[in-house]
This record gives C-alpha cells, structure tokens and sequence, in this order.
C-alpha cells in the first residue's frame, strides 16, 4: 500500500523559515511528479508546489521566490524549503504523488505549518 508521509512542519514567527519532507513507501515504482498542497478552515485547497521526476519545479505565485522544491537522494523523496514565511501561509501542507493516473493519485495525512504575527 503506498503511503506518504510528512514531517518538518510547526510553529514559527513571520519572517522564519521551515523545512517540510515527505517520503513515499510502499512502492518500487518512481512518482512521475510530486507535490505539496495546502489547506485549512477558511482556506481553500491550494496547489503550492510540484516537482517532476526529472527535477522541473513549478510554484504557485503567492510563493514564488520564498519556496523552493527539491528531490532528495532517496527515491520518491522529496522536501520543501519554506522562507520569509507568511501568517497567511498557515495551513495544512499535504504532499501528493502522481503515477500516472488523471489527478495526483496519493496523498499524505499532512503536516501543520503555523505563523505567528
């Protein structure tokens, strides 16, 4: 059963930074792209970041020059660096894969990310 699992996220001040990873088991397939999501009350489902197999990043523009995306050595891992973060960029950050299917196939439980004023 594949499963994504995310770490890294909590509490920081605006202005701080924050390194959130996800790790896909249960699989020995490679994910064509991965990719993070955020969404919490009152926020709707956003697409923050997706990252292909060949290492092509796309950003969303509310995060663009803040975020970056990166494959880690591990197979089917991969983190996202948060900086100058925002009060509006709490939420719960979800990481997505795709294999190959119509929409991102599988996601994470995620991980809460919150910034203080």
């Amino acid at each position: 059963q594949v499963q994504l699992v995310e770490s890294g996220g909590g509490l920081v001040e605006a202005g701080g930074s924050l390194r959130l990873s996800c790790v896909v088991s249960g699989t020995a397939l490679s994910a064509n792209a991965l990719g993070w999501f955020r969404e919490g009350p009152g926020v709707a489902r956003e697409l923050v970041a997706t990252i292909t197999s060949g290492g092509a990043t796309d950003y969303a523009d509310f995060v663009k020059g803040r975020f970056t995306a990166y494959k880690n050595n591990a197979k089917n891992s991969v983190s996202l660096e948060m900086n100058n973060l925002k009060p509006d960029d709490t939420a719960l950050y979800r990481c997505v894969a795709d294999f190959g299917g119509e929409h991102w196939d599988y996601w994470g439980q995620g991980t809460q990310v919150t910034v203080s004023s």
